[in-house]
């Protein structure tokens, strides 16, 4: 995952309408190097089973590899790095052996080669496509074995669980892992750019997994998606796992390229540089007071940073969600309308609130009971927001109040009962900074119906 420096997220300044059901590219993105032929071995679809087991010793035989590549290649996997080359090419080799189509993608970033790696499980319907994906490159400071070599060899696995179970879901599966993430999600949006309207058209729903074993861990799940969503809490519910709401690193990895051009994702995250709280820590044990990852990008992100029952039940989670999601016999419901401001308002540094319209047109009757508020706010401390979303006949919803929290930044989804308001009219995102020394701007906001 990223550092927050440069990450901004692209603009779209027109109202937007999407829904769940459209499914994902059957053909890859312009650019692609090479491609191994795998057999056809397509065909009806097989009835609905459940996910396989994920062998967690099978996981970390893959971040040993990642670990071992690093230390050959001065210490980490880097974009333009060897290491990043040899990390990529010991995945590929799995995927070529297991009976998967791969191809590369090259870009440029920073004067340097990236690589993006695609792999195809053939058969399915390649109008809908099911994507998992995970960045592959670490920062230069260490082998980046959590951050993403977590993410990057638990989708390998379930690729490879794939072929080993002879998996004939409804729906295309696509694994990706992607180049260049550490310096602004370069790499995925880099595909995401290059797949034509009607490719992404075909999108339907794509996972991202970044940082899932973390030493001190939290279960988070990405609250993009109302479907995806579900699929991943009720798995963990029916484990005794409690979840909680990605926030974190919301918008700061893959799945924001794919997001940002109206393609359904969602994900799980055991959290990086923040602090567990002692409620979290009470819930999901660990240690309060304490970063869930206290190598976050640093050196000592090694093999020994790992928590392995975080990572064995992330991996489970993740092939759940793909299997679930593949297999074609159920579609998810559609996510609903969702209708957007991506305008900048500036907040004035402890002064008077602003407000940002967003006009709702053909609904009928009143709001749901619940409303979905997502918010995008730049902020240097967000700590200092006070947050209202005001309906058109002027009442005001409460979402946040200010308080002592010194992270940047207010990125994620409220829920309201609106079920009193009226649906169509101009809805509007109220935002006062309460106190003084730290600055932002409203970046984007919406409401989904």
């Amino acid at each position: 995952m990223p550092t927050r420096a440069g990450r901004r997220p692209s603009r779209r300044t027109s109202l937007r309408r999407a829904a769940l059901g459209a499914g994902l590219a059957g053909a890859l993105a312009a650019g692609l190097l090479t491609s191994a032929a795998a057999p056809a071995t397509a065909g009806p679809a097989a009835p609905t089973a459940a996910a396989p087991d994920i062998p967690v010793a099978n996981v970390k035989a893959h971040l040993s590899q990642f670990q071992s590549i690093a230390a050959a290649n001065g210490g980490n996997r880097a974009h333009g790095r060897p290491g990043y080359r040899a990390s990529l090419d010991y995945v590929k080799g799995k995927l070529d052996a297991a009976g998967f189509t791969t191809s590369i993608q090259q870009f440029t970033s920073s004067g340097a080669t990236g690589y993006n790696l695609i792999a195809d499980w053939p058969g399915g319907d390649t109008n809908q496509v099911i994507m998992a994906g995970a960045h592959l490159d670490s920062v230069g400071s260490g082998a980046g074995i959590n951050d993403n070599g977590s993410g990057s060899a638990a989708v390998l696995e379930t690729a490879l669980a794939v072929a080993r179970e002879g998996y004939r879901p409804g729906k295309h599966l696509r694994f990706a892992w992607w180049g260049a993430e550490e310096l602004g999600l370069v790499g995925s949006r880099y595909y995401v750019n290059n797949l034509s309207a009607t490719d992404r058209s075909k999108i339907d729903a794509y996972l991202n997994f970044d940082m899932i074993g973390s030493p001190n861990p939290g279960y988070f799940v990405y609250d993009d998606d109302p479907a995806i969503e579900k699929v991943f809490k009720d798995w963990f519910a029916a484990k005794g796992v409690p979840t909680e709401i990605e926030t974190e690193g919301d918008g700061r990895s893959d799945h924001a390229s794919f997001k940002n051009v109206g393609i359904p994702v969602g994900g799980l995250f055991t959290g990086a540089g923040r602090t567990k709280t002692t409620a979290q820590a009470q819930k999901w044990g660990g240690t309060a007071g304490r970063a869930f990852d206290p190598c976050y990008h640093s050196s000592c992100d090694t093999t020994s940073n790992i928590n392995d029952t975080a990572l064995d039940r992330n991996s489970d989670a993740l092939a759940h969600g793909v299997w679930t999601l593949g297999s074609g016999t159920t579609t998810p419901p559609p996510s609903g309308d969702t209708f957007e401001n991506a305008t900048d308002v500036s907040i004035p540094d402890g002064g008077s609130a602003v407000e940002s319209p967003l006009s709702v047109t053909g609904r009928s009757g009143n709001a749901p009971s619940a409303l979905r508020v997502g918010v995008d706010i730049k902020h240097t401390y967000r700590g200092d927001l006070v947050v209202d979303l005001v309906a058109p006949d002027g009442s005001a919803y409460r979402l946040k109040n200010s308080d002592n929290d010194s992270g940047d930044d207010v990125i994620t989804t409220y829920t309201v009962d609106a079920s009193t308001e009226a649906a169509n009219g101009t809805w509007k995102l109220r935002v006062r900074d309460a106190y003084r020394y730290d600055s932002g701007y409203i970046d984007s906001w919406r409401l989904t119906f």
